[in-house]
């Protein structure tokens, strides 16, 4: 299952296959989500080892299952996420010396750049589940590793930031976007990375019990969303206008989707903020508060997704760059959106409709709803299992056509 990466594909490479490295780690946090909502852990935010340990030792068999499958879940897919990371940044530094990269500097597709401090992102967040699941005693000393958590959310933030400054710098300055190339959502890849940086910053927020880190966590995680919702707010337009003008482009169908992980990211980040202004300053909130505050995102979420797959349908993408012969690395765009539903619909069960009270936790409406959400957790891994035979087989060497 662990996909090949002494594949090299020279200048067919794209900056989109650290996609497939963000979905391994979008599926272990996927992951977590069982252990967060299902293992009891009174008096912190989120389950450490000894809670795990506990709860597997006593605990029914069913919660000793899914203990497990969550420990070996998160494991396996912590490690693809890693190898395939490595992979990406191998295969950058070989592609930036190419034609190809100089030809992706100077057009639209440069925003895919931004692909690549997302996925870091995503790391950082993956080295702290990791942390909390299997490393003894770490939460002994973590108000020590928050500030350090800051510094490294806030370096990616700016190596975002960076490769912005050069696009918008150069688009603005001299012109040169293609409009009619446009039509996708292809480049709303740089709100989702500013949307990444402002969860990860925002997590201290909602963990610390210092007031200073809980402050410069929201008002660092708060520039970045706010960020984050402006270029998602000016690129949809934009996209959308030229999608009308000029037809959705086939190969970029699966960015129609990248809205979905974007809210879900969002909506977390609302969430740890919220907390910090519950716990930190004084601020009201509630069980209802934040039950509405998910099924307004969740509704859209939904909204958007269903839109998207009138035109995949249309374009047959599944059959043609899934279980297809067609190869495209922007179908590693599909993985995200799974995984966000799942993460979502997970918190719209515990945190929403258990906390108002509608199910009961661990009552047979609560299974029923979660799951919608182990489905779409499955149907996600069999979409990284598929792509990642199809992409990183070795008869897929040099011969991996560019998404856009």
């Amino acid at each position: 299952m662990f996909p090949n990466t002494k594949v090299r594909m020279g200048e067919s490479y794209s900056p989109l296959y650290f996609l497939a490295a963000l979905g391994a780690g979008g599926l272990t946090v996927t992951f977590f989500m069982w252990l967060l909502h299902w293992v009891p852990h009174p008096g912190r935010p989120v389950p450490i080892f000894g809670d795990i340990v506990a709860a597997f030792t006593l605990g029914s068999l069913p919660m000793q299952v899914a203990i497990a499958v969550a420990w070996l879940g998160i494991a396996f897919f912590a490690i693809m996420h890693v190898r395939l990371l490595l992979w990406n940044i191998s295969e950058l530094l070989r592609f930036r010396t190419t034609a190809a990269y100089a030809a992706l500097r100077n057009s639209n597709d440069e925003t895919q750049l931004l692909a690549a401090p997302l996925t870091v992102a995503m790391s950082v967040n993956v080295a702290f589940i990791l942390g909390l699941v299997f490393v003894p005693g770490l939460w002994s000393v973590v108000e020590y590793l928050f500030p350090l958590a800051l510094v490294a959310f806030l370096a990616v933030g700016v190596w975002a930031l960076a490769i912005m400054r050069d696009f918008w710098g150069r688009i603005l300055a001299t012109g040169g976007f293609d409009c009619s190339r446009n039509n996708s959502f292809g480049q709303l890849i740089p709100a989702f990375a500013l949307s990444m940086v402002g969860v990860g910053l925002a997590a201290p927020a909602a963990m610390s019990t210092q007031a200073w880190i809980a402050g410069v966590s929201y008002i660092a995680s708060s520039f970045f969303i706010v960020a984050a919702l402006i270029v998602a707010a000016v690129k949809l337009v934009l996209g959308l206008r030229a999608m009308m003008e000029n037809g959705a482009n086939p190969q970029s169908a699966p960015s129609l989707w990248i809205i979905v992980p974007i809210m879900t990211v969002i909506g977390i980040a609302l969430m740890r903020q919220d907390h910090a202004l519950h716990a930190h300053f004084a601020a009201e909130g509630g069980a209802a508060e934040l039950f509405s505050q998910q099924t307004w995102w969740l509704a859209l979420q939904v909204a958007f997704a269903l839109w998207g797959l009138v035109v995949l349908r249309r374009f047959n993408y599944f059959g043609r760059f899934v279980t297809g012969g067609e190869r495209s690395p922007g179908a590693y765009a599909l993985v995200c959106p799974g995984v966000a539903l799942a993460v979502m619909v997970q918190f719209f069960v515990n945190k929403g409709l258990v906390g108002v009270g509608l199910v009961d936790k661990f009552g047979i409406a609560f299974w029923v709803v979660t799951f919608v959400a182990l489905a779409l957790q499955a149907v996600t891994i069999w979409l990284v299992v598929t792509l990642n035979r199809k992409h990183f087989a070795r008869a897929t060497e040099g011969r991996v056509a560019a998404a856009e």
